[in-house]
């Protein structure tokens, strides 16, 4: 189970999967998958059965058409291969590897000889970064990764706009407060219709004033709000587009369960697939996207939190830390740091505080 306690490793027919129910709607949509009623109240004993007689291959298509965060931990070769768009080191984990119908020795040579040129990519952005002193951040984006790009941004003398819809909040508004309070403190906030054609307008206008651009949605979204992501990138305007999986892919996912299918995983004792870290695609996603969002101008650009975790991986297992009297150490004989959290300094503002103010700066 992950840290949050809605994200889970169940065992499929051939391998493993990472399954998230943290939505409202999802039981209902596992009661689809699984063509079964689902208890809200305790999901899990139904999706583990249905889970476990089938395939991942079945899991990710079913998944995919239905949107749940649902996907296969590992694959094949083939699957790797067909995949690798998406996760360059697709089934690789930290302290173990988890193969799905494959050896681990077969499964290592076929990620060794696989294209790993979007990962390189991801790793090392070209061209001068410029300060984010000054520049206007619009943020449409949600939860952690994209959030944390802008929070940094924002430390940095950014300027941001953060900018949710009547009907669709930041769902991390309905979790830990000093969290979203530390990512948001020192914002302004807008929140707009979607329906309201005025509304629409100055939504454009706000767009059309950014400097930098942040969401992870589907491409569809905003162009049902009249934003078109590539037309706006022309203008100069730094887009930078967060996914699961690529803005090419229907797949969506969360930090848990992306990391997991990208083939962050750790063994336990067992021999089991157990997750790394709390979310840990999400923070991966959020440093890289800031490092992207400082490059000069050029295009969409495209980061897929699959992408990302798949360039932190070697294709081989990582040696363990080791716990000795006075804590972890790693394997090169460094002490852990144990973390220690930030005060918050401002908190962030309410719903839609600043729409008025920001809409009649225009």
């Amino acid at each position: 189970m992950a840290p949050g306690g809605n994200t889970r490793l169940l065992p499929t027919s051939n391998g493993w999967a990472a399954i998230s129910c943290s939505r409202p709607d999802d039981p209902a949509l596992y009661g689809a998958l699984i063509s079964g009623d689902i208890d809200a109240a305790d999901p899990w004993p139904p999706i583990k059965n249905w889970v476990t007689a089938h395939t991942g291959a079945e899991l990710d298509e079913r998944a995919e058409l239905l949107g749940l965060a649902a996907h296969s931990v590992s694959s094949s070769a083939h699957e790797v291969s067909r995949l690798v768009a998406c996760a360059p080191h697709t089934s690789t984990g930290v302290g173990g590897t988890v193969g799905e119908g494959v050896s681990t020795s077969r499964l290592r040579c076929e990620l060794a000889s696989l294209e790993t040129s979007r990962a390189d990519s991801v790793r090392s952005p070209r061209g001068a970064l410029r300060s984010p002193k000054g520049l206007r951040v619009v943020d449409f984006s949600a939860l952690w990764a994209g959030p944390l790009c802008a929070h940094l941004l924002g430390l940095g003398g950014a300027e941001i706009i953060k900018v949710e819809t009547t009907t669709r909040p930041d769902g991390a508004r309905r979790g830990n407060a000093d969290f979203y309070n530390l990512l948001h403190g020192g914002h302004r906030s807008v929140v707009f219709d979607p329906a309201d054609d005025s509304d629409r307008r100055s939504l454009a206008e706000l767009v059309a004033s950014a400097d930098i651009v942040i969401e992870a949605s589907r491409p569809r979204a905003l162009r049902g709000f009249g934003i078109d992501a590539e037309k706006v990138a022309a203008t100069g305007v730094s887009w930078v587009s967060i996914t699961a999986f690529g803005r090419d892919s229907n797949r969506i996912g969360f930090g848990d369960d992306v990391a997991a299918a990208a083939g962050l995983v750790a063994l336990d004792d067992a021999g089991d697939p157990v997750f790394c870290g709390d979310a840990i695609a999400d923070p991966l996603t959020g440093l890289t996207a800031v490092v992207w969002a400082l490059t000069e101008p050029v295009a969409v650009l495209d980061l897929s939190m699959a992408d990302i975790v798949g360039a932190t991986l070697t294709g081989e297992p990582s040696a363990a830390c080791v716990h000795e009297r006075d804590g972890w150490v790693t394997p090169a004989g460094h002490p852990v740091v144990a973390p220690t959290p930030r005060a918050v300094q401002t908190p962030a503002p309410e719903s839609g505080a600043d729409t008025a103010a920001v809409f009649g700066e225009l």
